[in-house]
């Protein structure tokens, strides 16, 4: 099935969200309503960015702000994780750990400009 999967994260700063998944993750972009709202698209995923001034932003009626961050996250598969991390590095990205190994592959933790967690995965056996 073929279907689109919509993502919404919050974030500080639109603008560099979308600088930053369309710069460094080979996302495009869809729309751009910079200070508010933008979307990126890469394959079937559509990633909403709501930044403070969007409706999404608005406090809930106990008085909670929704805000960046967390440890939900999107999930990408990469060929070479090693050679994947050193480029986002040299490129300036932020990490929030190093690679870690377990049975099923290794994984890193890339935070977006907002610190919102994009998880990088090389599963076991793929060299």
């Amino acid at each position: 099935m073929d279907e689109t999967v919509h993502v919404r994260y919050m974030v500080s700063d639109v603008a560099k969200a979308l600088a930053f998944y369309t710069g460094h993750l080979g996302f495009t972009v869809e729309s751009d309503y910079a200070p508010a709202f933008g979307s990126v698209r890469r394959g079937n995923l559509r990633l909403l960015l709501a930044g403070p001034q969007s409706s999404a932003g608005r406090p809930m009626p106990d008085g909670a702000v929704p805000g960046p961050g967390g440890w939900n996250r999107i999930h990408f598969i990469v060929p070479d994780l090693a050679a994947e991390v050193a480029r986002l590095k040299g490129e300036g990205c932020e990490f929030r750990n190093e690679i870690l190994t377990g049975p099923g592959g290794s994984q890193v933790l890339l935070l977006d400009p907002s610190g919102n967690v994009v998880e990088l995965f090389q599963p076991a056996g793929q060299a």
